[in-house]
């Protein structure tokens, strides 16, 4: 039961962070473009909190992790205020491949040198790319 607990918790703190990151005035957080709040995983106790984040830009995300971490108090703060619970997990955020691993699975299922067709007999249908 209590897992359904943490499940939900996990999407308000996702939900939250999502709103939050944008108002950081951090300049590497502003100027990494797009920062996805991707997952959220939180231990029973409420201490920790790990965050997954996606950035848009690749290039600048080392440095928009860099940002949130160094933000991760103010994040906390607001956090603490816009949810009410005993104690606000301390924030790790973590970045989040899972999109570009997604995107790069789906091309090779569309690339006919890559997956051949199940059965021989059906060699003559041509996928749509």
């Amino acid at each position: 039961m209590s897992s359904n607990r943490i499940g939900r918790i996990n999407e308000e703190i996702q939900r939250e962070l999502a709103s939050l990151i944008p108002t950081v005035k951090d300049p590497r957080v502003a100027g990494a473009g797009m920062i996805s709040v991707t997952a959220v995983e939180t231990t029973q106790d409420l201490k920790y909190a790990k965050i997954f984040v996606s950035v848009l830009d690749k290039s600048a995300s080392a440095q928009a992790l860099k940002g949130l971490k160094s933000a991760s108090g103010y994040l906390r703060r607001e956090l603490g205020r816009a949810l009410n619970l005993r104690n606000t997990p301390e924030l790790s955020f973590v970045r989040d491949d899972s999109i570009d691993k997604g995107a790069h699975i789906l091309d090779m299922l569309r690339d006919p040198e890559v997956v051949k067709p199940a059965n021989p007999a059906n060699e003559h249908i041509q996928l749509d790319p």
